[in-house]
């Protein structure tokens, strides 16, 4: 297969992508080769795929089983989980999971790192993400977090259950320190799950503080665990959200704690958006962490997708472009450099955060593409645009038609579409 005449996500315009065995063999203008299919992509922006670090496949499109989350609070909806988890089968829990990952696949996405619950004696969530990964592997990636939702020593068996799922093949040690009884139980579970995942040899993602109280602050405990212990950037703090709330010399401090760790800061716009805030009247705090602050440090920042349609979140359609559209507004982050790194906040930044192999745009990675009808990136960002072509190994996976309307309107064009402008340098 070749693609034509695209335009890469580094800027480079007018390239062609060679593929063969299921790997890039060649990118540069003007290649003299035929394929059996050629896709043309016209000027258009071809990109990796999108990579999701953070999401809950094991509850995703569940919304109104048992109930509905009437607060929108975080906690009512750890509780309406609560609810929910006696009645979950593992046929129903794949049948959920597959038809997320058909949706997510259609949105251009490669890969997902999933939080499942191992608070269940039964770990059903477990065992039937283990044969959705196996299932989806020929055209997406997942990688399994073992997350004691209700705390690792809050709930009785969660310890012994979160060691079960990892002896069972989950890849990354979970943990929520700030849902723990007490602070000090909180920094405990902290020490004691980057420890686990050193002697394991695991990735370790820890939900971190995510909360409005400026004094959850196990991100400073997880940054010395990480530099203690030598993971750097095997371990992830993920939401980090008391951080909005914290006073900036303590804020500074913070940062540059986790800037030497090495450590990873994921941030999830469309949920923490949702949840923080909710005992604020006004002013209101948008509940994001410290996008900018901890970029310009050098932590490597990613966007996640969290939800879709379950407890914690009534929306989302799996598209990681509508996740980087509210980091820009919410952050918010809205200079072109900005919108670009938005870009790869659901891109690049996550694979490196996954330790996904052969990915990117170059000679010997793997074929896996999106040809989005977008002239770059910012305007990817800016219309979250159709996904024309899905490449997993060098074969179509799926493909769209671009977004056009037809106008019957006097004296102007028969159609309008909305994207191929041109950023400004």
């Amino acid at each position: 297969m070749i693609v034509r005449n695209a335009t890469l996500p580094d800027g480079q315009t007018g390239m062609d992508i060679l593929i063969s065995d299921g790997l890039i063999q060649a990118v540069g203008p003007g290649i003299e080769a035929s394929g059996h299919e050629e896709i043309d992509a016209a000027g258009r922006l071809v990109s990796p795929p999108f990579v999701d670090c953070h999401f809950h496949m094991d509850a995703t499109l569940s919304l109104g089983t048992p109930r509905l989350n009437r607060s929108g609070t975080l906690l009512e909806a750890i509780a309406l989980w609560g609810e929910l988890k006696p009645m979950l089968t593992q046929e129903a829990v794949i049948e959920r999971a597959l038809r997320y990952c058909d949706m997510a696949v259609a949105q251009g996405i490669g890969a997902i790192r999933t939080h499942v619950d191992v608070c269940d004696d039964t770990l059903t969530g477990v065992e039937a993400l283990i044969e959705v990964r196996a299932r989806v592997a020929p055209y997406l990636t997942l990688q399994l977090v073992a997350f004691p939702q209700d705390g690792l020593y809050r709930s009785p068996t969660a310890r012994q259950n979160l060691l079960r799922a990892l002896d069972l093949g989950v890849d990354v040690v979970g943990g929520i320190p700030h849902f723990e009884r007490t602070m000090e139980d909180g920094r405990r579970s902290v020490t004691e799950l980057c420890e686990l995942g050193a002697k394991l040899g695991r990735m370790v993602d820890l939900h971190c503080d995510e909360s409005d109280d400026p004094h959850s602050r196990h991100v400073e405990q997880l940054a010395y665990e990480t530099q203690r212990l030598g993971l750097s950037n095997r371990v992830t703090g993920s939401h980090l959200t008391s951080m909005h709330s914290m006073d900036n010399y303590y804020a500074s401090k913070l940062i540059d704690l986790i800037a030497e760790s090495g450590m990873n800061a994921v941030c999830n716009p469309l949920i923490n958006i949702t949840l923080q805030g909710r005992h604020d009247t006004y002013p209101r705090r948008r509940g994001l962490t410290r996008v900018p602050e901890l970029q310009a440090a050098g932590v490597p920042v990613a966007f996640g997708q969290d939800c879709v349609m379950d407890p914690w979140y009534s929306l989302g359609s799996g598209d990681m472009l509508e996740v980087a559209h509210m980091g820009v507004h919410a952050v918010p982050m809205t200079s072109l450099k900005d919108i670009r790194a938005a870009f790869d906040a659901v891109t690049v930044v996550p694979a490196a955060l996954m330790g996904l192999e052969g990915y990117g745009v170059a000679p010997g990675c793997k074929a896996d593409l999106v040809v989005l009808d977008a002239a770059d990136t910012v305007e990817a960002v800016r219309i979250k645009p159709a996904r024309l072509f899905v490449l997993r190994a060098g074969r179509v996976v799926a493909r769209a038609a671009p977004r056009t309307s037809s106008l019957e309107l006097p004296g102007r064009p028969a159609s309008v579409t909305f994207g191929r402008g041109i950023s400004p340098a």
